[in-house]
């Protein structure tokens, strides 16, 4: 039971000391990122002609992202930037301000001159139309 306003306080101070320790990088990196550790989350989709690429990337606009396709490699990196309105002053900040960079080895040819790639409401979506030589082929069979 507490006696004083002084055992409250301890204990409080107890627990922002605590938080102040779990803040380190080593735990930072677990709360962000999540079992796996890689971001941004991203969903691969073969659609028969195309690839699907989709990526969550909540605050980012086109210009924060770079997308490059190289030899049946797309890379996604780019940079977050946090920073307070103007006028405005920072009290807590939880989500901090990265740089990322992923890399996947695509199952198929990608034409490239026919990548697409747009981002709404917080989420990258990049088409991949397969090249001819890549895409399903219907195969007429006639009797003999």
């Amino acid at each position: 039971m507490f006696t004083s306003w002084n055992d409250l306080d301890r204990t409080f101070a107890a627990f922002d000391e605590l938080r102040r320790r779990l803040e380190t990088p080593m735990f930072r990196s677990f709360g962000q990122l999540g079992a796996g550790g890689s971001w941004p989350r991203v969903f691969v989709e073969d659609t028969g002609n195309a690839l699907l690429v989709t990526a969550d990337v909540p605050g980012l606009s086109h210009k924060d992202i770079d997308l490059e396709l190289d030899k049946g490699t797309l890379k996604i990196s780019g940079e977050r930037k946090v920073s307070a309105p103007e006028g405005y002053a920072v009290h807590r900040q939880e989500r901090g301000s990265m740089k990322f960079s992923r890399s996947f080895t695509l199952p198929a040819l990608i034409d490239p001159e026919k990548v697409s790639a747009t981002v709404k409401d917080g989420v990258l979506t990049v088409n991949l139309e397969k090249s001819a030589a890549a895409k399903p082929r219907q195969i007429a069979v006639k009797s003999a």
